[in-house]
């Protein structure tokens, strides 16, 4: 990799980068480009006494969940197994763990990287933490990262899974998961969304026969008592307002949190977008519901708001380390919608209703973005301000002075 990099730059070649394939409209163009394609060996290693695993580039997050697992150790992953794991974490990462240690993205211990001159560098608090502050966040650009190690955590008791209703339920539903959602503990972490999915291998029948609400998520705590609690009063409340056509939640392990979201088992061709919002009370509800709601005539496979607030909002204090250019989100809800091109309907009437719902939101629209989330390269998006963007410019301009990387470079900077 390091001899690539080096006969591209002598060959006036930009370098550009890929892995597991996941947010790639967020990609510019690559033609000209030499494209390396990271899939290191050498597995996971997991430190149990330091609770630390070094996990090479291209590796997907359930490699690491079943390596941390023996050990009691949890990864603040996504939600699919499928995505790789250096990407969702320099880019943010949303995890159902993630109201009680925050973003992803704060828990990386180290980055190991090729940087434009082709030498192999290994960037912490201790070394060259002005990189280090960079990586995590900063939009990319700065090399081929070959490594990262990120910091593990126990959660002794878990519940997690998945509840659907059907779609004419949803308004009750949501009013009442917002209140509670307002005062939720942060070992609980919880999505909503109404889903419209296609009668398909692998799709419950009672899934697929019409639109449905979905609750999933995860809570953990130190014993089975206290998260048995949470949950009570997180599901029981939905449970009587309308019985569910299908509901997996259960104490379990906390590898199954890793399944609770029902992300389909392949890659997906997906056009959507996201947003975070402030709390868009009980009207902000009804303004989505009348656009992706039954009767609405979404092409819309997924309309979703993810639980934000708890230790995702609150800046990590770590002694002895500075967080990373990207370390927390100010917002309530983090939404999201998406369509299947030629399945859930034409492109332009999923970009179409996307917009709408963009316009409805406005009014609680924070005009940020977490770059995990973000769809594509062009819709609006930004998570840094100027004065961050400034400094991952520097230290950009210092460890690629030629622009050999510039083409991986994320846009960063938010509307307002």
């Amino acid at each position: 990799m390091q001899d690539a990099v080096r006969s591209a730059r002598a060959a006036g070649r930009p370098v550009r980068v890929h892995a597991t394939g996941h947010a790639s409209p967020t990609a510019a163009p690559m033609d000209g480009a030499l494209l390396v394609r990271t899939r290191l060996g050498g597995g996971v290693e997991v430190n149990p006494a330091a609770g630390v695993a070094r996990v090479p580039a291209g590796t997907r997050w359930r490699e690491v969940v079943d390596a941390a697992a023996p050990h009691g150790l949890v990864a603040p992953h996504g939600s699919s197994g499928d995505v790789g794991v250096v990407g969702y974490l320099l880019r943010g990462g949303l995890s159902f763990f993630g109201r009680e240690v925050g973003l992803a993205v704060t828990r990386v211990r180290a980055v190991e990287l090729v940087t434009a001159d082709g030498a192999l560098r290994h960037a912490d608090a201790a070394h060259d933490p002005e990189l280090f502050w960079a990586l995590r966040g900063g939009g990319g650009g700065l090399g081929i990262v070959t490594a990262v190690e990120v910091e593990l955590f126990r959660a002794p008791a878990v519940t997690t899974g998945a509840a659907f209703w059907p779609a004419r339920h949803a308004p009750a539903l949501l009013r009442a998961w917002r209140r509670w959602a307002a005062s939720a503990p942060r070992g609980a972490t919880t999505s909503v969304q109404v889903m419209r999915l296609p009668d398909a291998p692998g799709v419950p029948p009672e899934l697929s026969a019409g639109p449905v609400l979905g609750l999933d998520g995860a809570v953990h705590g130190p014993d089975e008592a206290a998260v048995a609690d949470v949950v009570a009063g997180l599901l029981g409340p939905l449970r009587d307002l309308a019985d569910p056509l299908l509901d997996t939640w259960a104490a379990t392990s906390a590898s199954a949190v890793l399944d609770a979201h029902v992300d389909p088992a392949d890659p997906v061709p997906i056009l959507g977008d996201h947003l975070l919002l402030r709390d868009p009370g009980d009207d902000g509800l009804d303004r989505l519901l009348d656009l992706v709601g039954e009767g609405s005539g979404s092409p819309l496979i997924t309309a979703s708001l993810r639980q934000l607030g708890g230790a995702y909002a609150d800046p990590p204090a770590t002694p002895g380390r500075e967080p990373g250019a990207l370390h927390r989100v100010d917002a309530a809800f983090a939404w999201s919608g998406a369509g299947v091109p030629g399945l859930s309907g034409p492109a332009a009437a999923i970009e179409e209703r996307c917009a709408r719902v963009r316009a409805a939101l406005a009014p609680w629209d924070t005009g940020r973005t977490v770059p995990s989330f973000v769809e594509n390269r062009h819709q609006p998006q930004g998570h840094l301000d100027a004065a961050a963007a400034a400094r991952v410019a520097a230290v950009r301009a210092r460890v690629d002075p030629g622009g050999v990387f510039a083409g991986d470079v994320q846009p960063v900077l938010a509307d307002r």
